[in-house]
């Protein structure tokens, strides 16, 4: 309980963000092993790893290590403190609890790349796990819109992530793209040390976004970020995602807006039991109207006015449009992340909350899956790496 303490008062007294990095792609560092390499590029952090689970959890450690630690002491026991007081139960109890049922139903490869990663950044196990699993025990808005909802028909797919901006995640957001042997490689909007995701595209342009509900004590599935990377790593269409997702044991109360490079799109509600597919402008009692070739998912007031500003701009939207359209309040004040994708082109745009800003009130970054991969294949080859677009 001392260390927690400790550690939430130096958060309190923390800096802000370091300072940006200039647009152009720039190796920071590669891994001793061969199997990964970090970057900087439109002022974001690029961590890029390829092999086995170990091999790459290896690389991940060694790359970021630095944050990884930081992210586990500054983030991970600022949560541990806050939850213990408002909710005097002990975190650490409560996420070896959280640990021990969703084991079962987690595929032995992540567990694996986690540990790895810890060992790579010289880390416990335990604070690597724990850094992991933590999303199950807290509990945004996502939207879809193609064919005459969009400006040119094409899939326009955002989402936007309200969670807890003012405990300094940001500080330790990462593009990472992942390169599994043997399966789908993907990129995530996400964090240093962090294997799961909450924001992803694959290779496939398959993309998805979730949004939390209720159900905290569900555990007995597997853990919601690791069943998006599963989704990501396993299916190429959002009708094969569908189907991983009614097949895996899960966990709590969760919402998906899915989205693919053959414009199908669908929203899912997703409990332990149940599994609710909305289609392209399918009502539901849930939610406020949903206009034709739209899928939406948010709560309350924000999803009035999502609905308000997608039916104002409806068969003129496009990315810039998108943008504005998901600013608050369709937003929350806590709004941590964002992200815009194009599945047909395999471009995401993202933004990551300021000290004291919103992700939505930032500037967006745009990446080309595409183009990283092919920079990555060409600086592990022959050390010159195709140009990246600016």
């Amino acid at each position: 309980m001392r260390r927690i303490l400790a550690l939430f008062a130096a958060f309190l007294l923390a800096d802000g963000l370091p300072a940006q990095q200039p647009t152009e792609i720039r190796i920071v560092a590669r891994d001793t092993e061969g199997h990964g390499l970090l970057c900087h590029s439109r002022k974001k952090t690029v961590l890029m790893v390829e092999g086995t689970p170990e091999q790459m959890g290896f690389a991940h450690g060694r790359l970021l290590k630095n944050w990884v630690h930081a992210m586990s002491n500054t983030c991970m026991f600022v949560v541990g403190a806050g939850y213990s007081i408002t909710k005097d139960d002990w975190f650490f109890e409560r996420m070896d609890e959280v640990i021990a049922r969703t084991k079962p139903h987690t595929p032995p490869r992540f567990l694996a790349e986690i540990d790895a990663m810890a060992q790579g950044a010289g880390m416990s196990t335990r604070d690597a796990r724990v850094m992991n699993f933590f999303p199950e025990m807290f509990h945004c808005s996502g939207v879809a819109v193609r064919g005459a909802a969009s400006a040119d028909g094409r899939v326009i797919h955002a989402r936007v992530l309200d969670y807890m901006r003012d405990i300094n995640l940001q500080k330790y957001a990462c593009v990472v793209v992942f390169m599994p042997k043997g399966r789908n490689a993907w990129m995530s909007l996400g964090f240093a040390g962090f294997i799961g995701t909450v924001t992803a595209m694959n290779e496939k342009g398959l993309a998805m976004g979730e949004m939390g509900g209720r159900g905290e004590g569900d555990w007995d599935g597997m853990p919601m970020s690791l069943l998006m990377r599963e989704v990501m790593e396993r299916a190429s269409t959002v009708q094969e995602a569908v189907k991983i997702l009614r097949e895996t044991p899960r966990t709590c109360e969760y919402y998906y807006v899915l989205s693919d490079r053959s414009r199908d799109m669908v929203g899912i509600c997703a409990t332990p039991d149940r599994l609710e597919v909305l289609q392209p402008g399918q009502q539901n009692k849930l939610l406020p109207h949903v206009p034709a070739d739209t899928v939406l998912m948010s709560g309350g007031s924000r999803a009035k006015k999502l609905s308000e500003r997608v039916q104002k701009h409806y068969g003129k939207i496009d990315v810039a449009c998108m943008i504005e359209i998901i600013k608050r309040p369709v937003a929350m004040s806590s709004n941590l992340h964002n992200a815009v994708f194009r599945p047909e082109t395999l471009d995401m745009w993202v933004a990551d909350a300021g000290r004291k800003s919103a992700a939505c009130d930032e500037p967006y970054s745009q990446f080309n899956m595409a183009e990283l991969l092919a920079y990555y294949r060409g600086a592990m080859r022959n050390g010159t790496p195709a140009a990246i677009k600016k």
